[in-house]
């Protein structure tokens, strides 16, 4: 695939991101409170640059990951397709880029083509990365 696609296109492909004007902490503190709304669970969090930074690399920006999961979902997943856990729980990355705030995820449209022979699988992972985007959306109005 790499051949016939650029490195940095393979990610945009792979990645569901939307931009914002608003400070990445003022986008980080609404989080918990976003997952509580969409009815997702916030299991743990991350400050990378905190982390990368504490090993002797800092970096100049902050990112923040959220590892994140609506369990009914997630167990329906796992009972049909364990291989599919490579990919959870869902992960949500806020960091700053050029002057903005990026809020992204992988883009699971193209993973849950795969499991397409469970409809209903299908139709409930889909609808959960479609409250996923609301969830962004939400975090990035101003």
């Amino acid at each position: 695939m790499q051949a016939v696609m650029p490195a940095e296109k393979m990610i945009d492909m792979f990645t569901y991101k939307i931009t914002s004007s608003q400070s990445i902490k003022e986008i980080s503190n609404k989080v918990p409170e976003a997952c509580e709304k969409y009815k997702f669970s916030l299991l743990t969090s991350y400050n990378y640059h905190e982390i990368v930074e504490s090993k002797g690399f800092p970096i100049k920006r902050k990112v923040f990951v959220y590892e994140i999961c609506q369990a009914k979902t997630a167990a329906a997943m796992l009972t049909d397709f364990p291989h599919f856990s490579i990919f959870m729980p869902c992960k949500l990355a806020i960091y700053e880029n050029d002057g903005k705030t990026v809020i992204s995820t992988m883009n699971m449209e193209i993973m849950l083509n795969a499991v397409k022979a469970n409809q209903e699988l299908f139709k409930e992972a889909t609808t959960l990365f479609n409250t996923l985007k609301s969830l962004m959306d939400s975090l990035s109005d101003d």
